[in-house]
């Protein structure tokens, strides 16, 4: 993963190296961590079991860590779903779920 990659990706770079005291390295491995987070499949399996309340858990769960990383698009997407489900919204939680793997996916494939 690079700084670049998360440019492009349209990550706010500046944002989360701040919270990381501009230690790109370190921002770097935490954005790496972040990818692999367990959150994304326990959001995935509680919206396909209609588990509304484990995917809030895991979806508020993913804002955050993708919110402190300025993951900005991937943020997005974990906050709508969070705020769905917080609102109890009718809404496709397996396909929006899936959207966010696809997204992390993309991502994650654009370091190799």
């Amino acid at each position: 993963m690079t700084i670049q990659i998360l440019r492009d990706f349209g990550a706010d770079v500046e944002d989360g190296l701040g919270r990381c005291m501009n230690n790109e390295a370190f921002y770097l491995r935490l954005v790496g961590m972040a990818l692999s987070d367990e959150g994304f499949e326990k959001l995935r399996d509680a919206a396909d079991a209609g588990d509304t309340d484990a995917a809030f858990s895991a979806a508020h769960a993913l804002k955050g860590v993708l919110g402190n990383l300025a993951l900005t698009p991937l943020y997005r997407k974990a906050s709508e779903i969070t705020e769905l489900l917080r609102a109890k919204e009718e809404a496709d939680y397996p396909a929006l779920s899936r959207e966010l793997i696809e997204m992390r996916d993309r991502l994650a494939a654009a370091e190799a």
